[in-house]
C-alpha cells in the first residue's frame, strides 16, 4: 500500500508539472509514423518532440535488452538511483535490490516482447504505458506473464533514466 501511495504521489507531482506541458501524441512501437509538419518553429518543436519520444523508447529497449543479457553497466546507467520498481506480484525493489536480484539469478529474463508502448512527454519527464510478454524465471519458477505497465523516465543530463515501474498481470 505504501508503494502504491508513493507512486501515486510521484505521478501527481509530475501531473502538476505537466499541466503547462504539451504532451506528445501516443506512439506505438508496432507502427511509429511521423506526420509532415509545417515549416516553421512548430515543425522544429514537433521534430524535437519526436526525437525525445524516440530517445525514451530507445532507453526502454536498451533496459529490456540489458535485463535479458545481464548487462549490469547498462542497467546501472538507465535505472535512476531513486528507482521504485513495483512488480506485478506487489513486491518492490530499489535500484540496488533489483540489479542484485538479476545478478543472483532470482530474476532471470529470457525474453521481453513489447506489444504496445504509448509515450507522453512532460518537460524532462516521460511516462510510458505499455503491454509486454515476459518470459522469465523468478525464484526458480518459470513465468510467462502478459503485463500491462506504467513506467516513468526522467532526463538527467542527456540520459533518460527509469525512476518508477509498476505492472499488473493480464489474463493470457
Amino acid at each position: 500500500m505504501k508503494n502504491i501511495l508513493t507512486l501515486a504521489l510521484l505521478l501527481s507531482v509530475y501531473s502538476v508539472h505537466a499541466q503547462s506541458a504539451v504532451p506528445v501524441p501516443s506512439v506505438s512501437t508496432a507502427a511509429v509514423s511521423t506526420a509532415a509538419a509545417p515549416t516553421s518553429t512548430m515543425a522544429h518543436s514537433a521534430d524535437e518532440k519526436a526525437a525525445t519520444v524516440d530517445a525514451v523508447i530507445a532507453a526502454e529497449k536498451q533496459r529490456f535488452e540489458a535485463q535479458i543479457s545481464k548487462d549490469y553497466a547498462v542497467l546501472d546507467q538507465v535505472l535512476g538511483n531513486d528507482l521504485v520498481y513495483t512488480h506485478s506480484n506487489g513486491n518492490t525493489d530499489n535500484k540496488q535490490s533489483y540489479i542484485q536480484s538479476i545478478r543472483d539469478g532470482k530474476s532471470k529474463y529470457d525474453a521481453i516482447d513489447v506489444e504496445e508502448q504509448k509515450v507522453r512527454i512532460y518537460g524532462n519527464t516521460a511516462i510510458i504505458n505499455g503491454m509486454c510478454m515476459i518470459k522469465a524465471m523468478s525464484n526458480g519458477e518459470t513465468i510467462n506473464t502478459h503485463l500491462k505497465y506504467t513506467d516513468v523516465y526522467v532526463r538527467k543530463g542527456k540520459q533518460w533514466q527509469m525512476v518508477a515501474w509498476q505492472s499488473i498481470r493480464l489474463a493470457n
